[in-house]
C-alpha cells in the first residue's frame, strides 16, 4: 500500500506501508511509522486491509478542526491594558474633583456633573474611529503591496510580531528542485550520466515527477541545446518499464546509432546497485568490489547536505527490441545525479531583511533534518542545532520553553508539534506570526498572533488565515510588516500624545479647584475642547513615520502609557497654572475695573471675569494641545529633522485658526466663551514657545532613560 502523507506534513514523497511489526525503540516519528495508515492521507497504489484505531477528533487529521473562536491576538489584550491604565487614572482624579470642588464651592449637585465631564475629557474620546482609520488605511495600504488583511485587528501584529514561523518549502525555496550535480562513481563531473538520465526522463511514458522536470529543463541550458538535440536524434525509445514503488527505478530501452539496443535505468541509489555487476569510470568497465562500498563514501556526503541523489545505470542489449523486470541485471553503475531544493534567489536577502526588522525567523518542518539544515545554511538562518519531532516529545514544557529561544530549526514535525511550538512561543511573551499554505498548517496558522497564508494555499488554510499574500515571497512579508509598524506607530500616537494631554488638563483642573471661586472651565467647554482637539487628530493615520520607528516590534500594551502621561502631563499643568495665575491676577481685573473675582459686586462684571478667564485657558490649552502633537509624534526634532505630512501639518494649523476665531463670533456665547484682547496672544505665543522648548528639554531626557518615546 502506498500513499501520500501530504495533508499531514507538506511532504510529496510517496511511502509504503506494511503490516510490519515495528520494535519500541523505533526512532521514527508518529507519521514515518509504516505500520500506521492516516485519514485524510491518499493512496496512490496498492491495497491493504486494516484495524481502526482512532475516529474524529482523535484521529490525527482531526486535530487539526479550527478551535472556537478566541482571544488569540494580542490586539484585545493590548486594548485591555490601555483601559485599564485609562480607568485606574479615572478612579484617583474623578473624586477628587468632585471632593475639592464640592467643599470649596458647596455646589455638590454641579460638583457632581463636572466631575464626570473631567472622566469623559480624560478618555480619548476619538479613540476607537483613530485606530479603525489608521488599520483600514494600512489594510489599504497593504492590499497595494500584495497583501491582503482579512482581519483588521491584524495589523497591529505585524507591527508587533517578533517570531516568524514557516515551512521552507515555497517561502524559502522555489517550488521545484534543481539538477545540482552529475558525476562518475567516484563523484567526478560525468556528461556521460547526465546524456543517459535525459534520454530516460524524456523517453519514460510514466508519471513526471520533479526529478524528471529537473533533468529535462537541462536541455534549455544556454550552449547545450545542440547537444541534446542531436541526442534526440541519435537515439530513439524501443521500450521501457515504468516506475513502480516496489522497485523504485524506471527502465527505458533506446537504439544507439550504431544500431545496438541500451537499457538505461535510473533510480533509488540502493535499488540500482543492487542490480549493478560493474561500474563504468573513465570509459573502462571494473568489476564491482566491495559490494559498493566506494558508492556509499562518494554520496552519503550530499545525502547529509540535504540533496536527493539517484543513481543512473546500462547495458547493452544487443537487438532485443522488449525489456522485462528480468532484464534489469548485470547492469553497469555510470553515476550519480544529485538535486538540490534551492532556495529562492531572494530569500537570502529577505531573511537579512527580517533579521535587520527584529523579527527572528524560525522554520516548522516536516521534511527530513538534513533537507532543512542544507537549505536554512544556505538563507542564513542558523542550524548548528535542529530538534525533531522525536525530540521535541520528549521534552517538558520547561525544557521547551528555554530551547525554543535559543533554536531556530526545527523538522519532521506533525501539525500538533508546530501548533505546540507556537503556543510557547507565545507564552514565553513573543508575537508569533505563522506562514503555512498546507491542510496540515491549519492548527498553527489558528493558534499563532497572525496566521499568514498565500493565494495558491488550500481554501481552508486561506479561511483560517488573517492575511493572505498574493506572493509567497518573504519580500512581500516584509513590507507587511513595514506598513503594520507604521499603522501602529501611528495608534500610538493618538492615545499616548492625547492620554498625556487630558490627563494634563484634569490635573490643572483639580489645581485650579482647591483655590478659585469658580470652574476653570464648564463641563460643555470642556468637552468642546476634547472634541474639538479629537476631531483634528483623525488625520493622524496620515502622518509620516520616522524610519528609526519601523526597525523593531512595538509593544501594543499600557505599560509604559502611565509613566508617558505622568512625564508630560505635568509640564502642560504647569503652564496652565501660570496662565491661570495672568489671567486670574493681570488680564481679568485689567478688563473688570481692576479688580479680581472675590472682590467684585456686580453681578455682570463678575460673569465678565468668569467668561474671560475660561475662554483665555481654552485658547491656551487648545493651542497647547494641538501644537503638542508635532513635538510628541516624533524622537527628533520636529519640524527640522522630522516634517509631519502634509495633511497633518496643514489640519493642525487650519484646526488652531478656525477655533481660535470662533471666539470672536457670536457662537462664543454659546459656549459661555468670549473675545479677548490681541496683545494676549502676545503672551499665549510666550507660553506656547516655553511649553515647547520645555517639552524637548524633558523628551530628551525621557529617551535616554527609557529608550523610547512613542
Amino acid at each position: 500500500l502506498f500513499v501520500s502523507q501530504a495533508a499531514i506534513t507538506g511532504e510529496s514523497a510517496i511511502l509504503e506501508k506494511s503490516s510490519r511489526t515495528l520494535g519500541y525503540g523505533n526512532p521514527e516519528t508518529l507519521t514515518q511509522l509504516e505500520n500506521l495508515a492516516f485519514m485524510a492521507t491518499t493512496v496512490i497504489s496498492g491495497k491493504g486491509e486494516g484495524v481502526v484505531l482512532a475516529v474524529g477528533k482523535d484521529t490525527l487529521y482531526g486535530s487539526f478542526a479550527k478551535p472556537d473562536a478566541e482571544e488569540k491576538t494580542s490586539f484585545q489584550q493590548g486594548a485591555n491594558s490601555i483601559a485599564w491604565v485609562m480607568l485606574r487614572f479615572i478612579a484617583v482624579l474623578v473624586p477628587s474633583v468632585f471632593l475639592l470642588f464640592g467643599i470649596t464651592g458647596g455646589k455638590w449637585l454641579q460638583s457632581f456633573a463636572f466631575s464626570l465631564s473631567v472622566a469623559v475629557g480624560l478618555m480619548p474620546e476619538m479613540l476607537p474611529m483613530v485606530i479603525t482609520a489608521c488599520l483600514a488605511r494600512g489594510s489599504l495600504s497593504m492590499s497595494r503591496k500584495q497583501t491582503i488583511i482579512k482581519d483588521i485587528n491584524a495589523m497591529q501584529g505585524f507591527g508587533s510580531m517578533d517570531v516568524l514561523c514557516m515551512d521552507k518549502t515555497g517561502t524559502l525555496t522555489n517550488e521545484s528542485i534543481l539538477l545540482e550535480y552529475y558525476m562518475d562513481v567516484l563523484g567526478n563531473e560525468s556528461g556521460e550520466a547526465l546524456d543517459l538520465a535525459f534520454l530516460n526522463s524524456i523517453y519514460h511514458s510514466g508519471v513526471r515527477n520533479p526529478i524528471d522536470s529537473a533533468i529535462r529543463a537541462c536541455q534549455t541550458m544556454p550552449g547545450r541545446e545542440l547537444h541534446f538535440g542531436r541526442l534526440l536524434t541519435e537515439h530513439q525509445k524501443v521500450d521501457e518499464i515504468p516506475f513502480d514503488y516496489a522497485r523504485k527505478i524506471v527502465s527505458t530501452l533506446v537504439t544507439g546509432p550504431e544500431g545496438e539496443n541500451q537499457l538505461i535505468m535510473k533510480g533509488d541509489i540502493a535499488h540500482i546497485i543492487s542490480r549493478c555487476s560493474h561500474v563504468a569510470y573513465r570509459g573502462k568497465v571494473l568489476p564491482m568490489e566491495d559490494g559498493g562500498q566506494s558508492v556509499s563514501s562518494v554520496v552519503n556526503e550530499m545525502l547529509q547536505d540535504g540533496m536527493k541523489v539517484i543513481a543512473v545505470a546500462r547495458k547493452n542489449v544487443g537487438q532485443q527490441t522488449q525489456i522485462a523486470p528480468a532484464d534489469e541485471a548485470d547492469m553497469i553503475l555510470v553515476g550519480y545525479l544529485a538535486f538540490f531544493d534551492a532556495p529562492k534567489k531572494t530569500a537570502k536577502a529577505s531573511v537579512e531583511a527580517l533579521k535587520r526588522l527584529k523579527v527572528t525567523p524560525k522554520i516548522l518542518t516536516g521534511d527530513q533534518t538534513d533537507v532543512a539544515v542544507s537549505v536554512c545554511r544556505r538563507v542564513g538562518i542558523s542550524a548548528e542545532t535542529v530538534v525533531t519531532g522525536g525530540e521535541l516529545d520528549e521534552m517538558t514544557d520547561s525544557e521547551l520553553r528555554a530551547a525554543v529561544e535559543k533554536i531556530h530549526v526545527f523538522a519532521e514535525l506533525t501539525p500538533g508539534q508546530k501548533v505546540r511550538l507556537v503556543s510557547v512561543l507565545e507564552q514565553n511573551g513573543h508575537t508569533v506570526g505563522f506562514l503555512g499554505d498546507g491542510i496540515n498548517d491549519i492548527p498553527a496558522l489558528c493558534e499563532a498572533n497572525v496566521g499568514i497564508s498565500v493565494d495558491t494555499a488550500v481554501d481552508a488554510a486561506k479561511d483560517a488565515a488573517d492575511v493572505v499574500l498574493l506572493q509567497k515571497d518573504l519580500g512581500v512579508l516584509e513590507q507587511g510588516i513595514l506598513e503594520g509598524r507604521k499603522t501602529f506607530t501611528n495608534m500610538l500616537k493618538y492615545i499616548k500624545i492625547t492620554a498625556s494631554s487630558n490627563f494634563g488638563n484634569i490635573l490643572s483642573i483639580v489645581c485650579a479647584s482647591a483655590f478659585l471661586p469658580f470652574l476653570p472651565m464648564t463641563a460643555l467647554q470642556l468637552l468642546l475642547l476634547n472634541l474639538l482637539y479629537d476631531v483634528l487628530c483623525i488625520i493622524l493615520p496620515w502622518d509620516n513615520v520616522d524610519d528609526e520607528e519601523t526597525l523593531s516590534p512595538r509593544d501594543w500594551s499600557g505599560k509604559t502609557l502611565g509613566r508617558f502621561m505622568l512625564s508630560f502631563g505635568p509640564i502642560s499643568s504647569l503652564f496652565d497654572i501660570a496662565t491661570f495665575l495672568f489671567l486670574y491676577y493681570v488680564l481679568c481685573p485689567m478688563l473688570c475695573g481692576g479688580m479680581t473675582y472675590l472682590h467684585l459686586a456686580d453681578p455682570a462684571l463678575q460673569l465678565q471675569y468668569v467668561a474671560l478667564f475660561q475662554t483665555g485657558w481654552f485658547l491656551e490649552s487648545m493651542w497647547t494641545q494641538v501644537l503638542i502633537l508635532h513635538f510628541l509624534r516624533t524622537r527628533k526634532l520636529p519640524f527640522l529633522q522630522s516634517r509631519p505630512s502634509a495633511p497633518v501639518m496643514c489640519t493642525t494649523l487650519a484646526g488652531i485658526a478656525l477655533f481660535t476665531g470662533i471666539t470672536f463670533t457670536r457662537t462664543a456665547a454659546l459656549f459661555g466663551l468670549t473675545e479677548l484682547p490681541h496683545w494676549y496672544f502676545g503672551f499665549l505665543l510666550i507660553v506656547v514657545l516655553l511649553y515647547m522648548l520645555l517639552t524637548t528639554v524633558v523628551k530628551a531626557f525621557y529617551q535616554k532613560k527609557y529608550r523610547e518615546l512613542i
